[in-house]
Parts: structure tokens; sequence; C-alpha cells
């Protein structure tokens, strides 16, 4: 396989990239020259080295706690519950809510083995015995498998948390929170409701 073969070919594994588009991109990045190609390269390379997952909340970061859970300022007896780093940071683009975050790593879902062990559902009770929340935010999609999360998880908080809310209507069922649009999400998270 030629350089430009396997570059086309490792383009293309990312999410929305088929075969043309890998094949555009690695001919845009070729035309750049080798500064833009070294500059890129740097890039991912520090991306592995130095981004990982905040201890408190799971969102991704390049300091441990997160910039989020770092701030004085947010309200720290609020969570809002989202299942990928994508939907925090669709959630505050919004720059509605205040409070902070726990980031799952994915949904309930049996039939592709994501059951609550697979998915940082035993942080979450662990870090809301230690802290004192005083209102769940259940930000999962609203699809089945957001659902059967947020289900699960209101089940299992309703004897250690006082309030469990969910994004309230103006999400499409079956949509991706990180593709709603910010008043879109704005509205839902003013409007939620208790669950």
């Amino acid at each position: 396989m030629t350089p430009f073969d396997r570059l086309t070919h490792e383009l293309s594994k990312l999410p929305g990239i088929g075969q043309k588009s890998a094949l555009r991109l690695a001919l845009f990045i070729l035309r750049q020259g080798p500064e833009y190609s070294q500059a890129l390269s740097d890039s991912l390379l520090e991306l592995i080295a130095k981004v990982t997952f905040c201890s408190h909340c799971f969102h991704f970061t390049d300091r441990d706690p997160c910039a989020t859970c770092s701030d004085p300022t947010r309200d720290s007896r609020m969570i809002c519950v989202v299942e990928d780093s994508a939907d925090l940071m669709a959630l505050e683009r919004t720059h509605i809510y205040r409070g902070r975050y726990h980031v799952l790593q994915g949904a309930l879902s049996p039939l592709d083995g994501m059951g609550p062990d697979q998915i940082r559902c035993h942080e979450l009770i662990e870090r809301i015995k230690k802290e004192e929340i005083r209102e769940i935010i259940l930000a999962t999609n609203p699809n089945v498998t957001g659902d059967a999360t947020a289900l699960y998880l209101s089940k299992l908080l309703k004897p250690i948390v006082p309030k469990i809310t969910r994004l309230s209507s103006g999400i499409p069922v079956g949509g991706q929170i990180n593709y709603i649009d910010p008043m879109t999400l704005s509205k839902a998270l003013e409007t939620r409701r208790e669950y």
C-alpha cells in the first residue's frame, strides 16, 4: 500500500468520511505542503499524549480535574448526565447551564454489549455519595438507548438524589444532542421536567 493509499484508508475510518471524502482530504493535505502535514501530525501526537479523561466527570481534558470541574463559579450541587463529550460541548454552547457534568461514555444497549458496567454509572453513584447533589439532569439522547439509560439511572438514583429531571421538548425523538442548534437546546434545558 502506498503512503497516499494508507492515508486515504485511515481517513476513511473517520465518522462521516467515505472513500471519496477521504481521497479529497488526502489530496488537500498533500497540496498544503510539508509544514501543514507536520503541524497536523504534531497536533495528533500531542492529542494522544496529553488528552485523557477528567477523574471527576470523564470529559476529555488536558488537565485533571478539567476546567469545568475546577471552576468555582459552577453549581457543584447540580450534575448534568450526558452520553458523550460531544453532548457536553453542545450543551456548553448554549451558555445556559452553569452546573457540573458527568459523561457516561455511552448508553445502555444490551444488544451491543453495553450494560451498566460498560458506561460510567458506578462512578456517577460514587460521585453522588461523596458530593452534596440536589439535582441530576438526565441529558441522554431522545432515542431507544438514551431513554433506556435515563430510565435505568432515574430508578437507580431516586433514593439518593432529591430531584431528577430530564431534558424537555424541543429535541426530536431519535435525534442526537450534539447536532441540535443552541437555541433548541437552550429551551430544552430551561423547560426540563422531573423524571
